[in-house]
C-alpha cells in the first residue's frame, strides 16, 4: 500500500514539475515584447476586426440577393462571432500571449495542431495582403490626382509606408489602427445619425416614405424566400474575420486582463448596432431593390440625398479599411509567425525580434509575398485569383475552429484542476462551444454548394492538407525548439 501510494506521489510530483516547466517555456515565448498597446487601442483593434469592406461595400449586393433578411443574417452570425470572442477571452484571461490561439493551440492541443492553426492563419492574410495593397492603389486612382500615377507604384508606396510604422513599434500599430477604425465608425455613426432623423421624421427620399412600410410593400423580410438568406451565410461570416487580433494583441497590452473582458462583450453590441442596426436602417430608408453590388448602399442613399462628395468620402473611408486590413495583416502574421518558430514550427529566422520588440522576421515575409502580389494581379487570371482569396475563407473557419478546440481543452483541464479556473467564461458553454462548431462545418457545407468559386475552395482542402503534411515532416518541430528541454518536459505531460 505505501509502495502505491510513493508511486502515486512521485507521479503527480512528475507531472507538476512537467507542467511548471511546460508554463515557463510557453512564458519564455513572450520575451521581448513592450506592453505599449493602451485601452484606446485595443478598443479600436476590436471595433476594427469587427467592420470592414464586407460591410461597406459588400452589403449592397448581399441586399440583392437576400433581401431585408439581411438584417436577421447578420445577427445570427454576428452571435456565432461573439461566441468565439469570447471562448478567445476566456483563454486570454488564463494566459495572455502574442501567440493567441497557436500557443494555445500548442498548450491545449500539441505541436502539430499549433502548426496547423499557425500556417492555416498564415493562408489568410498572405491572401488579403495582396488584395489589399492592390486595392488600395484602385482607391487612390480613383482621384484625378493620382490617376497618372502607376498602380504598381501606389500599392508599393502604401506597402512601405504601412509596413515601416509596423516595424518601429507596435504603439504605432496601435496608433494606425485607432485612426483607421475611428474614421470607419465615424462614417458609420454619421449614417446611423443621419438615417434616423430621416426615419423618425418621415421625409420623403426619393420619392419614397421612410418606415416599415418599404419592407412590407417589397416582399416582407424574406422576399425570395428563406433559402437565400441560408445561402449568404458563408458570405456574411467572412464579413467579421480580424475578430481573433485582439487575442494577438492581448500580449502587448496593458493590463490585459483588465480591458479585455470589457472590449469582447462590447463586440455584440457594435455588431448589433452597425450591422444590423444599418442593414435595418437601409432598407426601411430605401425599398432594398434601390441597392445594387456595383456601389456601396451607404453612397446609394447619401447620393438619393443629393448630398455632394458622397462618393469622395466613402472611397476615402474604404481606403482606410483597406489599410486598416494590412496594417493588421502585417502585425498579426509577424507575431504568429514568431510563436511557430518558438515551437520549432517555422524556421528560426522568423523568431527574430528588433530593439524595439518587434518580430520582424516574420513580417518581412509578409512583406515580401504581399509585394509580389502586384505583378501577379496583372499575370494571374481573375478566376484563378479569386481561388486564392476565398482559400483564405478556410484560414478564417480553421483559426476560428481551433479557438473553440482550445477553449473546450482549457475547460476539461480545468475540471482534471490541472489549471486555475477564471470568471471570465464563454457563456453556455460545453453546449455553446460545440454548437458553434456544429455552425462552423455549417458554413464549410454553404461554400460547397456555392458554385464554382465556393465549390473548387472546398476541394483545395485535400492540396492544402498535403502541403501542411509535407511541411511538417521537413520542419520536424521540437528538435529546432531553443528550449527543447522545456519542451521535452512540456511534451512529456502531453502523453501523460
Amino acid at each position: 500500500m505505501e509502495s502505491n501510494n510513493e508511486s502515486g506521489g512521485k507521479a503527480a510530483n512528475t507531472s507538476s514539475q512537467a507542467r511548471q516547466n511546460k508554463d515557463e517555456w510557453l512564458q519564455s515565448h513572450e520575451t521581448g515584447y513592450e506592453k505599449r498597446l493602451k485601452p484606446r487601442h485595443v478598443q479600436m483593434i476590436a471595433i476594427g476586426g469587427a467592420i470592414g469592406t464586407g460591410l461597406f461595400l459588400g452589403a449592397g449586393g448581399r441586399l440583392q440577393l437576400a433581401g431585408p433578411s439581411l438584417a436577421i443574417t447578420y445577427l445570427v452570425c454576428g452571435i456565432f462571432a461573439f461566441f468565439i470572442m469570447r471562448a478567445l477571452g476566456e483563454l486570454v484571461m488564463h494566459r495572455p500571449t502574442s501567440g493567441s490561439f497557436v500557443s494555445y493551440a500548442r498548450e491545449f492541443l500539441g505541436e502539430p495542431a499549433s502548426y496547423v492553426a499557425g500556417w492555416m492563419y498564415y493562408l489568410i492574410w498572405a491572401a488579403a495582403g495582396i488584395v489589399d495593397i492592390t486595392a488600395i492603389a484602385i482607391y487612390m486612382k480613383y482621384w484625378a490626382l493620382f490617376s497618372d500615377v502607376p498602380q504598381w507604384a501606389i500599392a508599393l508606396c502604401a506597402l512601405a509606408f504601412v509596413s515601416t510604422l509596423n516595424m518601429i513599434g507596435v504603439k504605432w500599430f496601435g496608433e494606425m489602427e485607432f485612426w483607421f477604425s475611428l474614421i470607419k465608425v465615424g462614417a458609420l455613426t454619421l449614417f446611423l445619425i443621419v438615417g434616423t432623423i430621416f426615419l423618425a421624421s418621415g421625409h420623403h427620399i426619393a420619392g419614397h416614405t421612410p418606415g416599415f412600410n418599404l419592407v412590407a410593400s417589397n416582399g416582407g423580410f424574406f422576399p425570395h424566400g428563406l433559402l437565400p438568406a441560408v445561402l449568404i451565410v458563408q458570405g456574411v461570416v467572412f464579413a467579421y474575420a480580424s475578430i481573433e487580433l485582439v487575442g494577438v494583441a492581448a500580449g502587448e497590452t496593458e493590463n490585459p486582463r483588465k480591458i479585455l473582458p470589457k472590449v469582447i462583450n462590447s463586440v455584440m453590441w457594435r455588431i448589433a448596432l452597425f450591422y444590423v442596426g444599418s442593414v435595418v436602417l437601409l432598407v426601411t430608408l430605401l425599398p432594398w431593390s434601390a441597392y445594387s453590388s456595383h456601389e456601396s448602399p451607404f453612397v446609394t442613399f447619401f447620393g438619393k440625398l443629393g448630398v455632394p462628395y458622397m462618393s469622395d468620402i466613402m472611397n476615402f473611408v474604404v481606403l482606410t479599411a483597406a489599410l486598416s486590413s494590412l496594417n493588421s495583416g502585417l502585425y498579426s502574421t509577424g507575431r504568429v509567425l514568431r510563436s511557430l518558430a518558438m515551437g520549432g514550427s517555422a524556421p528560426a529566422f522568423l523568431g527574430k525580434m528588433n530593439s524595439r520588440g518587434v518580430p520582424y522576421g516574420g513580417i518581412l515575409i509578409t512583406v515580401g509575398i504581399n509585394a509580389i502580389g502586384v505583378p501577379l494581379n496583372y499575370i494571374v487570371p481573375a478566376r484563378a485569383f479569386e481561388i486564392v482569396l476565398n482559400a483564405s475563407a478556410l484560414g478564417i473557419i480553421a483559426t476560428w475552429g481551433f479557438i473553440v478546440l482550445c477553449q473546450i481543452a482549457y475547460r476539461r483541464a480545468v475540471k482534471r484542476g490541472e489549471l486555475s479556473d477564471v470568471s471570465f467564461r464563454m457563456p453556455g458553454a460545453p453546449f455553446t462551444s460545440w454548437l458553434t462548431l456544429a455552425f462552423l462545418f455549417g458554413v464549410l457545407v454553404l461554400m460547397a454548394f456555392d458554385y464554382p468559386d465556393g465549390t473548387m475552395t472546398i476541394a483545395l482542402i485535400p492540396v492544402i492538407a498535403i502541403a501542411l503534411a509535407i511541411g511538417w515532416r521537413r520542419t520536424k518541430p521540437g528538435a529546432k525548439s531553443a528550449s527543447s528541454t522545456a519542451h521535452a518536459s512540456a511534451s512529456a505531460l502531453d502523453e501523460a
